[in-house]
Parts: structure tokens; C-alpha cells; sequence
């Protein structure tokens, strides 16, 4: 049975283009959908077309500051959550953002846990955060391919030692299909592995 996992896209918006880099290499590792942009002009076209669920949004940036493109933004989509990023936090701006309905505030430079945690928290309130289960099901499919490609085996070879269609093998490494106990015991097996170690560190 297929599993609807939350494709998170998450939209950069900082002048400093090494933020912007660095960010998005963050989020990309933890399995999140990105893009990042240098140029607030740009929001709005973004916002239209790409369906975001979160925009992590500087505040002070040339052409235009991060108060008036979250005006902007909240012209075109009020749900859409939004995190305020700034070296410089004051209470104006901070009341600004949160009249505008951001979701939180965070200051520069940023630890990278408390950075988690505040998206885990927008996640939670905006109903995106995976639940145990799909966890779980990112967890095997990240294991599976990991411990294929160790053993530099190809789909059609899986497909061969474990009667299982390429098709769904794929669909087990992408999380996007809960596997049977069956097919995980014929996956292991042909692995020459524990089926207990699909699991990972779950």
C-alpha cells in the first residue's frame, strides 16, 4: 500500500548568497525539497508557481526588505508558513513579522539544533511533520540502498535474486511504498544480511 509522504518544499530567500548555499545543503540532507533565491524581486513569481510550504525569509536585504516581501507574499498565499531570519532582531521588526503572521524568528548566526527545532515546531503546527511510521519507511529505504550499492548491485539484479518488481523495489528505496514482511525478508536474503538490519538504527 502506498504511503503519501510529505514532499516538504522549503524556499531560501537571503541576499548572501553562502548562506543560501550552506542552508541548502542542510536541508537537502535531512530530505527536504529546496531552492534558493538571492534576489527578493523574485519571491512573488516563486511563490505563484513553485508550492511551498515554507519560506525561510531574511530580513534585511537590498531592494526590497524581508517586512515588505512578506507583505507580498501574504498577498498571494496566507497559509504558507514563514520564518523570519535576521542578525539584526529588534522589537519593530519582530512585530511586524508576526502582525504579517510569521511563524518564528530566528537570529543570525543560527546553531543548527535550535535551527532544527524551530522548523520540526513549524512543521508540527502546519501538519507536515512525518509521522513514525513514514519515518520508519525512510529509514529501510535509505538502508536498502545504501547496503545495494555497497554490494554495487543493480535494481534488475534485486529484481533477479528476490522476485520482487523493479518497480517496487525502487518505490521500497524512496519510501514511497510500505513493504511486506515477505518482501523485506526476500530483500535481506538477497543482501546476505539480518532482516533487522533493514531497520537501520530506527
Amino acid at each position: 500500500m502506498p504511503i503519501d509522504l510529505p514532499a516538504v518544499r522549503i524556499l531560501i530567500v537571503d541576499d548572501d548568497k553562502a548562506i543560501c548555499e550552506y542552508m541548502q545543503t542542510l536541508l537537502e540532507k535531512d530530505g527536504f525539497a529546496v531552492k534558493a533565491l538571492s534576489d527578493p524581486t523574485l519571491v512573488e513569481e516563486e511563490v505563484r508557481h513553485g508550492e511551498y510550504h515554507v519560506i525561510i525569509l531574511d530580513l534585511m536585504m537590498p531592494k526590497l526588505d524581508g517586512i515588505e516581501v512578506l507583505r507580498r507574499i501574504r498577498a498571494i498565499d496566507s497559509d504558507i508558513a514563514v520564518v523570519i531570519f535576521t542578525a539584526h532582531p529588534n522589537l519593530d521588526s519582530a512585530v511586524a513579522s508576526m502582525k504579517l503572521d510569521a511563524v518564528d524568528y530566528i537570529r543570525k548566526p543560527f546553531n543548527v539544533d535550535e535551527f532544527r527545532d524551530v522548523l520540526g515546531r513549524v512543521m508540527r503546527k502546519k501538519g507536515l511533520a512525518r509521522t513514525p511510521e513514514e519515518q520508519l519507511h525512510k529509514i529501510i529505504g535509505d538502508t536498502i540502498r545504501g547496503m545495494r550499492k555497497e554490494k554495487e548491485l543493480t535494481l534488475k539484479q534485486m529484481s533477479r535474486r528476490t522476485g520482487l518488481s523493479i518497480s517496487l523495489l525502487s518505490q521500497i528505496e524512496r519510501a514511497e511504498s510500505s513493504p511486506s514482511i515477505s518482501s523485506l525478508y526476500k530483500i535481506a536474503i538477497a543482501l546476505d544480511s539480518r532482516i533487522q538490519d533493514l531497520f537501520g538504527k530506527y
